[in-house]
């Protein structure tokens, strides 16, 4: 490779203008949260000071120092998923079926933060099952999302063959794999926590995409109240939703960062003056498990002239 092909000055304005919409986004975004939750959050801490002034207040034999010493028992009861209202004993997070969500939530790097483990050998262990888990974890779903793809590939093959249609035919089972995937990954689970949480429905679609996404900020936990009682299925039902919905996201995702892919390409060749082969060249190898276009159209035999 010659120095003119490593110096490719071409491809740095399209760097430094996705560079550019990459920071704007992310600086636009922390803009619209300042605004939206820096004045809530003032209002919480007064209130959570005023609060504070009225139990001291009512109650007089708590003082600063016996009130820190109450708030950290809670904040351990909390950490190990007790509950102090009532006389009555709960399991706390580690049971098997939580257990095995929190190994499920450890290799799909969804972390909640909930729960961790605290004992030496508890940490150790995580991070050697970690650090195995996690690839597996990402053969697996790859393996998933091309078996996804696959199905959906033979059902547009065939309509195609039916209809001889083949725009319309793929947006047709794009559209319908994508609402399908919505309502089983997203509207289902959606009513199935706010009948066992007790969570509104904003709330369970923001869990669900929060999970499904692996951002996991831990302030909506399935699963994990220590007041209440879940079903035995409810486990086992959480842990096939994050695997087969990971799969279906990422593969949403994939197709997403695609598009984003071509649109960048559009754009280089229309105001970058380069040639059109220079780019599809370039684009197809960026993302090739997401290319089923031209997959398909390789799979099919040459047209002799």
């Amino acid at each position: 490779m010659g120095i003119k092909e490593m110096l490719n000055w071409a491809r740095v304005p399209s760097i430094l203008l996705l560079g550019m919409v990459y920071v704007t986004y992310v600086l636009i975004g922390g803009v619209i949260f300042w605004k939206l939750e820096g004045d809530l959050g003032e209002k919480d801490i007064n209130r959570l000071l005023l609060n504070k002034k009225k139990l001291l207040t009512r109650y007089t034999c708590l003082n600063q120092e016996g009130l820190e010493r109450v708030a950290e028992v809670v904040q351990a009861a909390s950490k190990v998923g007790l509950s102090l209202k009532g006389n009555q004993t709960a399991d706390g997070f580690w049971k098997f079926t939580s257990s095995a969500v929190f190994a499920a939530t450890v290799v799909t790097t969804i972390g909640y933060g909930n729960m961790s483990p605290s004992s030496t050998a508890g940490q150790i262990f995580c991070v050697f099952f970690a650090l195995f888990g996690i690839p597996l974890n990402l053969v697996v779903l790859n393996r998933v999302g091309k078996y996804i793809l696959a199905i959906e590939r033979n059902v547009s093959d065939f309509l195609e063959g039916k209809t001889k249609r083949r725009k319309c035919t793929r947006f047709f089972v794009h559209l319908v794999s994508y609402l399908c995937g919505a309502v089983l990954f997203f509207v289902m689970p959606m009513i199935v926590f706010q009948l066992q949480e007790g969570w509104t429905f904003s709330q369970a679609i923001y869990y669900c995409f929060i999970t499904l996404s692996t951002i996991g900020f831990g302030d909506f936990v399935a699963d994990s109240n220590p007041d209440k009682v879940y079903p035995d299925w409810y486990s086992v039902l959480m842990a096939s939703w994050i695997f087969f919905g990971l799969a279906w996201l990422a593969l949403l995702i994939n197709h997403s960062i695609d598009i984003l892919e071509r649109l960048n390409t559009h754009c280089r060749m229309r105001w970058g003056g380069q040639k059109p082969e220079e780019e599809s060249g370039s684009a197809e190898g960026e993302n090739p498990d997401t290319q089923v276009e031209e997959e398909d159209e390789n799979k099919k035999p040459p047209i002799i002239q």
